[in-house]
């Protein structure tokens, strides 16, 4: 053993776990991609696709304490999919084709293995965007983190036609509101749902009535959905003129950040279905409605804003793709002293 093994870092594992990762990261190669890994920097060929005037849009995320709830089970091979999907849907939001992503796994000790399924999953995460992944790192820090502890971090950059930018600007009074479903919680509001469990005095492993039969750990480690697929198409055809991604703050802090300030949006609850996790948070933590909006997605992951003549198409292309969706609410002119969002 050397003096750096010694002190707790195996550069030998980062070897090992390259070598177990390879095939993972070949299966993300898509249009553009040049080289493979193990360079110093991830190459991309912008000029090999078809845009005339590209505009770069770039997301950065991490997954943050659930986290702790796949570290408890020992199960890290669907926390690189909800990586990705923070990433992925932001930058979706701004009418943006994924092009390619670098991750960031930092850990107290690299247990290839485990490491490598991490990896895994954000692969899988990048097939489902239609993303590259073409670079990332592996941080061992005995000092900073706890043998079993490992935190994600990642990046992904988009390109989008200047054109076809959503910015805000396209979305006008009269707007009707497309919700996509969400697979559950997805990626916020887990310190909450951590005391939730604790204070109910639950385990990760236990069953619970609403959730069928589903462990508590395995509803909540559901992965986050990424819409890019059945999504962009609508996007590029011009049929979107705003998009929503609902992650942290819910529906009052999202959903007004795709429209200007001198419009409303007004949506209903009842229009569409919410995971049954949501009940059993809303029960067992004794939440309120505040505490619901303004830190879950309450059953949508994804809101689009159509022109109402294009709603049907919209609807019809979405089902076609498999995709289930409700018309939610309207974009309206803000009444004077009004907030931007009024939920039903």
């Amino acid at each position: 053993m050397n003096r750096y093994q010694a002190a707790g870092v195996d550069v030998n594992a980062g070897y090992e776990m390259v070598k177990k990762i390879k095939a993972d990261v070949a299966s993300t190669k898509r249009p553009g991609v040049m080289g493979g890994i193990g360079s110093f920097g991830g190459l991309f060929d912008l000029g090999s696709l078809n845009y005339r005037h590209p505009v770069l849009v770039a997301g950065t995320d991490g997954v943050g304490t659930k986290l702790m709830i796949a570290q408890a089970l020992n199960q890290p091979a669907t926390v690189g999919i909800d990586l990705v999907a923070m990433c992925a849907n932001d930058v979706l939001a701004q009418g943006a084709e994924p092009l390619f992503f670098l991750d960031y796994i930092a850990t107290g000790k690299n247990e290839p293995t485990k490491m490598a399924a991490l990896v895994q999953g954000v692969a899988e995460g990048c097939r489902q965007a239609g993303c590259a992944l073409i670079g990332g790192e592996t941080a061992e820090m005995p000092d900073m983190y706890a043998i079993e502890e490992y935190d994600l971090a990642g990046t992904l950059t988009g390109v989008a036609e200047k054109g076809q930018l959503l910015d805000g600007s396209q979305v006008s009074a009269g707007d009707i509101l497309i919700g996509l479903p969400s697979s559950g919680i997805h990626s916020n509001g887990f310190s909450l749902v951590r005391q939730i469990v604790k204070e109910a005095g639950l385990q990760y492993t236990d069953h619970v009535d609403q959730l069928g039969d589903q462990t508590l750990g395995e509803a909540l480690l559901t992965p986050t959905k990424i819409y890019v697929k059945p999504v962009l198409p609508l996007v590029k055809a011009g049929l979107v003129h705003g998009i929503a991604h609902i992650t942290g703050g819910g529906l009052p802090e999202n959903l007004p950040r795709m429209y200007g300030d001198e419009l409303q949006a007004v949506v209903d609850p009842a229009k569409w279905e919410r995971p049954v996790i949501f009940d059993w948070l809303i029960k067992t933590g004794h939440l309120n409605r505040e505490d619901v909006f303004g830190t879950f997605n309450m059953g949508l992951g994804l809101i689009l804003a159509v022109k109402p003549d294009q709603v049907a198409t919209v609807q019809a292309q979405l089902t076609k793709q498999g995709e289930t969706n409700f018309v939610v609410g309207k974009i309206q002119s803000r009444p004077a002293d009004a907030d931007k969002l009024q939920i039903l």
